[in-house]
């Protein structure tokens, strides 16, 4: 018999993709149930990140009406990574394996073939990766290589162009369960587990409808919560930045030293300059970097629940 496949699809005003992400999905659901690749136990499951708008009405009406869909709504907005655990770690005793994807049909429904394909091969994490990124802007494409860059320097192990388009066994959720930490960044994370694991190529598609719900402010959030919360390179960091501040000094040091020679400078002018200039700014790096790390210790020490499901809608008849 086939293994069953659980889609979790997290949600945040989806309203206007909804019903043709859910349309879009069953078809291609009923068509791997016919080929045999899965069970008829598959479910299409949405995650409502406290939305305020309709959207988990919509996930509802679609569950009264085919039990191939279901819900889990969050007691508030709980942010993507949050949802999208939530949704993982609801299903892992139900499912044989998962397929994750955003809700607004960016991600090309095709490519799960050829993940199923991996699936039975042994793998038990499969990649969606982005082929390209020409219908990218020049300046997200960029910051986006420059993230990646940065990432890899600092000792963070993640796949390029990959957003949380990935099939993931039952195994590999039970490992994923065993990290318990708040601060989420399962991009890093999710490589971590060490589990077989392959890629699969597709090209990313235009938004279906509605607006990006990760502006620039929200990726650069995404991205620091991903450095700060993968390695602990950036507190080493301050001690190099120490020791070329210190030489910077030196040399600023001895142009002002120059400059007076040639009677060029005020008396007192360049010592308090250079204190400045290489102290100060110093220190308020290494205080926001530090200051960075004790916040997210203090998160963790606090061991505050991750999400709180508010309500689970998922029809269980025919699952394993």
């Amino acid at each position: 018999m086939a293994d069953t496949l659980y889609f979790i699809i997290p949600c945040y005003k989806e309203e206007e993709c909804l019903a043709e992400t859910a349309a879009r999905l069953l078809v291609k659901l009923e068509r791997l149930v016919l080929d045999g690749k899965i069970s008829d136990g598959s479910r299409i499951i949405f995650v409502n990140d406290g939305s305020t708008d309709n959207t988990w009405q919509i996930i509802q009406d679609l569950h009264e009406n085919d039990n191939h869909f279901g819900g889990i709504n969050l007691s508030r907005n709980r942010g993507h990574q949050n949802a999208l655990l939530a949704g993982l770690m609801t299903v892992t005793e139900m499912a044989d394996f998962t397929i994750s994807m955003d809700a607004d049909l960016q991600d090309d429904i095709n490519a799960v073939d050829k993940m199923i394909d991996l699936y039975n091969q042994g793998r038990d994490i499969v990649y969606g990766v982005r082929n390209k990124r020409e219908k990218d802007t020049f300046f997200k494409r960029f910051t986006a290589l420059q993230f990646y860059k940065m990432l890899d320097m600092l000792g963070v192990q993640i796949v390029f162009n990959h957003a949380d388009y990935r099939l993931m066994s039952r195994r590999a959720l039970l490992g994923l369960a065993e990290y318990q930490e708040v601060n989420l960044f399962l991009r890093g994370l999710i490589p971590m587990i060490g589990y077989p694991s392959a890629t699969v190529y597709y090209e990313r598609g235009e938004r279906f409808a509605g607006e990006t719900k990760y502006p620039l402010r929200r990726m650069l959030a995404l991205a620091l919560e991903g450095i700060t919360s993968l390695s602990i390179r950036p507190i080493r960091i301050i001690s190099i930045v120490g020791f070329l501040s210190f030489l910077a000094s030196l040399v600023m040091l001895i142009w002002f030293f120059i400059a007076w020679l040639a009677g060029g400078t005020v008396s007192g002018w360049a010592s308090t300059i250079v204190s400045i200039w290489a102290i100060g700014g110093l220190q308020l790096l290494a205080i926001g970097i530090i200051g960075e790390y004790i916040g997210k210790i203090y998160l963790e020490v606090k061991a505050r629940p991750r999400f709180i499901v508010e309500k689970v809608l998922i029809d269980k008849a025919n699952t394993p």
